[in-house]
């Protein structure tokens, strides 16, 4: 499987601004998607505060930060704990296949029983094929098929 044991994963610090951005920037990318600079600026600042429910871990190999995932806890009205949900995993094209989002995930999930919140949950499209081979052996899918606000006809 490659480098799984050379894996650390770490919280994100201040420092970690210009690693996280590529990365970031390279998951929204993928997704075809593009923030404003503002954005960037307000989301690197929300995973650092400390009294925001929402944190950033980087994957290490070798000291160079080759993944991140961001998370956040909430209320659920089916349940008295909070959840926990992943919202943006990436791992660097050269790295897949080695363990780092699997490292990533059970971070979170680590996290998340630390929170006292047993599920963790996330979303992703059905084109990523790849990423999907891992989340069939680290989760099990769900019957729900999201929605969002649209146009209002």
């Amino acid at each position: 499987m490659g480098f799984t044991s050379d894996i650390t994963v770490r919280s994100l610090t201040r420092t970690d601004e210009s690693h996280w951005r590529r990365l970031w920037s390279a998951y929204l990318r993928f997704y075809g998607a593009e923030v404003a600079e503002e954005v960037y600026l307000t989301t690197f600042a929300r995973l650092l505060d400390p009294n925001e429910a929402q944190w950033g871990l980087l994957a290490d190999r070798d000291g160079v930060p080759v993944g991140l995932v961001h998370y956040l806890f909430h209320r659920h009205n089916w349940k008295i704990e909070d959840v926990c949900y992943l919202q943006d995993l990436y791992a660097d094209q050269a790295a897949r296949g080695h363990g780092v989002g699997r490292a990533l995930i059970e971070a979170v999930y680590a996290a998340a029983d630390a929170q006292g919140a047993p599920n963790v949950y996330w979303l992703t499209q059905e084109f990523n094929t790849e990423a999907r081979r891992l989340y069939d052996r680290v989760g099990e899918p769900t019957p729900f098929i999201k929605y969002q606000r649209g146009q209002i006809q």
